[in-house]
């Protein structure tokens, strides 16, 4: 049980800029104007954020960014995808549809990881030591009581047969998704993999909307959780239970 939480929250803190798509650059040509230096500047805007399409009514206000109000929004960032805000300074989303929607998808996985993670990581630098004495077995953590991983070390506690369960599972989770994504077409929802237990989506397509913003906004601000525990731990050699303990222990 110790060693399937220790590596869930590993596999987590390392995947967060992983499944990056590869993007094919394309010769573009440009016509020679004369510009002035406000037309110079919005041609530089443009260049970097990417030129929206406009479309017929679509008011001015959005054609800019919700996220950085004072620049255009990308041209693929229209909103119509759950959580899209028209933020992507770095340009990750890229130039055509296949690479947006692969970002999105690799986005929802990283994202319910680092949930994972974010309690995981913090449960198993609680409760290792007691799990491990229980069941006689040595726990996992580091000799300062941090969660083991790249930075903190402590990976050659974790036996290589969780690598190859893992990997197997994952496996089987990506097939699931993609017999699911042949299976409803165009009618496929990013993420989906088949499992909601407990029925948490819902059927009426504006609350689908709302249930996907709130995953990708709590899977957003997870994945910048398990940044810092990552960079806290390595700085300090401190676990974050015990560096923000008034998070992890009961004030009473």
């Amino acid at each position: 049980m110790k060693v399937f939480q220790t590596g869930i929250i590993l596999a987590s803190s390392l995947s967060i800029t992983a499944l990056l798509p590869s993007t094919n650059h394309e010769t573009r040509s440009h016509v020679v104007t004369r510009m002035t230096p406000d037309d110079e500047q919005q041609s530089k805007s443009e260049e970097l954020w990417g030129k929206p399409s406009s479309k017929a009514g679509e008011q001015n206000d959005m054609e800019m960014s919700k996220a950085l109000p004072f620049v255009a929004r990308p041209k693929l960032l229209d909103g119509t995808l759950p959580g899209d805000v028209g933020f992507d300074p770095l340009g990750f989303a890229g130039d055509d549809m296949d690479s947006l929607l692969y970002m999105r998808e690799a986005e929802i996985k990283h994202s319910r990881l680092a949930m994972l993670a974010a309690v995981g990581w913090p449960l198993a630098e609680l409760f290792d030591k007691q799990i491990a004495t229980a069941v006689n077995a040595p726990d996992l953590l580091t000799k300062t009581g941090e969660s083991p991983s790249l930075l903190n070390g402590g990976l050659d506690k974790i036996n290589p047969a969780y690598w190859v369960l893992i990997v197997g599972i994952s496996g089987l989770i990506e097939e699931s998704a993609d017999i699911k994504k042949k299976e409803d077409g165009k009618k496929y929802i990013m993420g989906d993999c088949g499992f909601d237990p407990l029925s948490f989506f819902p059927e009426d397509k504006i609350e689908k909307m709302n249930m996907q913003t709130k995953e990708l906004k709590h899977g957003r601000i997870a994945m910048m959780a398990v940044v810092g525990f990552a960079v806290q731990e390595a700085l300090y050699r401190v676990p974050v239970v015990a560096e923000t303990p008034f998070f992890f222990h009961p004030i009473f």
